[in-house]
């Protein structure tokens, strides 16, 4: 029945004198998304994580002295499941973010580049936030990851309006030895997918690569492995972007690294899984922008940025790819 959802309740008290560890548990529920039945008794629909959470801020208040209890229990019925699933009602947050995104489309014209992604990388952020504590979704949810999605499309026709169209068809497999010390080119002024290629392409597939920028895709060399434009060896295929498809093509795909970064990629340019770190990433991406000279700077500035999330995406994986042959 509608009704037999599993709740985990936390039931707790502190002392009068612990307003720091009040302050700091009531932080951490909070970001964590539980409904406050009354001070001190809080709720999420059961789950593991909801559990760690409890039993995280359980220990917290015990350890000051506190009492505190993480009981299971089932609604009753109709009318008590309504009122819990009412404490997680986002919609007041849903349409303070809808405005916020409308806003942003409206004021897209007078923005530069940099302060325009970075707004929208935040919003991003905001959005993503919120959705993680969505437990819930209903119509609110969709309409703004919507909205959401039409601002990013919106703010890349207005700077990168040359962004390639999705083709269909199977990756092809490629042979790195094929590929090395070879004329690369993509699309001038390098955002989030183009730049993560070209830093893979110089570190996995051809170290010594190097890179042609161009004006107009119509201006690619002959002799040039174009990526990332209509037409170009290497462009969007079905559902991947441009680096997801490198990965497939020169069987990297199975580094979890790797793998990671084209999850941040993939989010930052077609949308999709929220991932955790791009916000940040946007906004490094847009200042670096906003301060390098050209391209080849541009490039350079940000290989460490994506070596750093490489090392890190890695940690646990057991398995490496080889690095591009000199």
């Amino acid at each position: 029945m509608a009704y037999s959802t599993t709740w985990l309740m936390l039931i707790s008290s502190l002392p009068g004198q612990t307003q720091t560890t009040r302050m700091r548990v009531w932080r951490a529920l909070k970001a964590a998304g539980a409904g406050a039945m009354r001070d001190g008794v809080y709720v999420l629909p059961q789950a593991d994580n909801a559990r760690a959470v409890f039993d995280e801020q359980a220990a917290e208040v015990i350890a000051a002295d506190g009492t505190a209890q993480v009981i299971a229990f089932d609604s009753r019925d109709e009318v008590q499941q309504g009122a819990l699933m009412a404490l997680f009602d986002r919609s007041n947050e849903y349409r303070e973010l809808f405005g916020q995104l409308g806003a942003l489309q409206a004021r897209l014209a007078t923005l530069e580049e940099a302060e325009a992604r970075r707004e929208l990388a935040m919003l991003r952020r905001d959005v993503a936030a919120l959705v993680e504590i969505d437990f819930f979704p209903g119509p609110p949810r969709r309409q703004v990851e919507s909205t959401l999605i039409d601002a990013e499309a919106a703010l890349n026709a207005r700077f990168s309006p040359d962004e390639p169209h999705a083709l269909h068809g199977k990756v092809p497999r490629c042979d790195p030895a094929q590929y090395r010390g070879r004329l690369w080119a993509t699309r001038e002024h390098l955002w989030i997918d183009r730049v993560a290629s070209a830093w893979l392409i110089r570190r996995f597939i051809d170290r010594k690569a190097k890179f042609a920028w161009l004006k107009t895709t119509t201006s690619c060399p002959k002799d040039a492995l174009g990526f990332d434009f209509d037409g170009a060896t290497f462009t969007h295929l079905g559902a991947r972007v441009t680096f997801e498809v490198l990965l497939a093509s020169f069987g990297l795909g199975d580094d979890r690294g790797l793998a990671r970064l084209g999850a941040l990629v993939h989010y930052l340019d077609v949308g999709g899984v929220p991932v955790p770190e791009a916000a940040g990433f946007a906004a490094i991406m847009a200042g670096a922008r906003t301060t390098q000279p050209d391209d080849d700077a541009l490039l350079k500035a940000i290989a460490p940025v994506l070596d750093s999330l490489y090392a890190a995406y890695a940690q646990d994986s057991h398995v490496k790819p080889k690095r591009a042959r000199k």
